[in-house]
């Protein structure tokens, strides 16, 4: 793509993805500091991304995220956060739930994280990594990820790493999504190297896996990805991802593990900038929750913020496509109270 960009342009892309703290993304006056709902009012200077959001035996709904430093280099990121609310508006802080410094087998790529709840215990599944990336020599790269689980007895932890290792060595992964089916098995989707669209079930404990990563039939189309989410309603299992990073795409079907029938796109690409997402129902409302790249009272320009939309299903199961909104979910309390 940046072959076909001016030079000057085509090095900012360059530029953008060596800092993490500038990629392109929408102007703030569409979606920034003026937005009513968008992005969410998470907490000034706090700047989130990666939102996994699930509702607890409590009421409320939590977003479980990465935490974007001020400036960042290339994403070396350090903790999680969780944000809770029962109206999408007044959202309570909590964390940092976790840091890699509280970690022995990793210091640095604190990225997206997800949460479960299983045998009475919350859990925090999250990626976290040694080394470094070199961008201009990729073959001197010493970087690795892998993925950790902690637990607590609260939603909003204390979380503590009870193994003291990740859950594997090999292959290198990130981007889990942790799903409990409703016969209690948990199933764990990662992106990993040479192993996307692949699945591995969890012990009853939730501190190893069960068997080897299992390859999931797609029905023949497997587009570059990153960030799966999988969530069930009625009848039917969905498996959604940012395609090429950028698309948030789904597939169907009737099992956790497939196999998939393709369905297209739920939210386009906002000027080639990353995405990643979650969906839940909450007060009988389905909910997307996403970031954007935005400037707001930021010294190095744009970056990402947590956003979130109402998601519609047609009678067949399919999602209707959804735009981003400056409003979001913001009037949430008076239309579930209509409904």
């Amino acid at each position: 793509m940046i072959k076909n960009l001016p030079t000057a342009l085509a090095l900012s892309l360059v530029a953008a993805a060596i800092t993490g703290c500038t990629q392109s993304a929408s102007n703030p006056t569409d979606g920034g500091s003026s937005a009513t709902g968008n992005p969410l009012s998470f907490g000034d200077g706090l700047r989130t991304a990666d939102p996994s959001a699930h509702v607890w035996s409590d009421g409320k709904i939590y977003v479980y995220t990465s935490h974007d430093e001020e400036c960042q280099e290339d994403f070396w990121m350090k903790d999680w956060y969780a944000f809770s609310s029962t109206d999408l508006k007044n959202w309570q802080t909590h964390g940092p739930l976790l840091s890699v410094d509280d970690l022995t087998w990793a210091d640095n790529y604190a990225w997206a994280p997800d949460a479960a709840y299983k045998n009475g215990k919350y859990y925090l599944v999250f990626p976290a990594g040694t080394g470094h990336k070199d961008r201009v020599n990729p073959k001197n790269s010493t970087k690795w990820m892998g993925i950790g689980i902690a637990e607590s007895d609260s939603p909003t932890g204390p979380f503590k790493d009870m193994i003291g290792a990740p859950l594997w060595r090999t292959p290198y992964a990130n981007d889990p999504s942790m799903f409990v089916d409703d016969d209690g098995q948990a199933y764990l989707y990662v992106h990993a190297k040479d192993r996307d669209y692949h699945v591995i079930k969890m012990a009853d404990d939730m501190r190893s896996t069960e068997g080897k990563l299992v390859k999931m039939d797609m029905g023949g189309y497997e587009p570059k990805m990153e960030g799966p989410w999988v969530f069930k309603r009625g009848e039917y299992y969905y498996f959604t991802m940012p395609e090429n990073n950028r698309v948030l795409t789904y597939y169907m079907a009737k099992s956790p593990m497939g196999p998939w029938q393709y369905k297209g796109e739920i939210m386009g690409q906002e000027n080639n900038s990353n995405n990643h997402h979650s969906i839940v129902e909450y007060q009988g409302q389905w909910l997307l929750f996403y970031h954007r790249w935005l400037d707001i009272d930021s010294a190095c320009g744009r970056q990402r913020h947590s956003a979130a939309e109402y998601l519609y299903f047609n009678d067949d199961g399919t999602i209707q496509p959804i735009e981003r909104t400056d409003k979001g979910v913001s009037d949430f309390a008076t239309k579930v109270k209509a409904n």
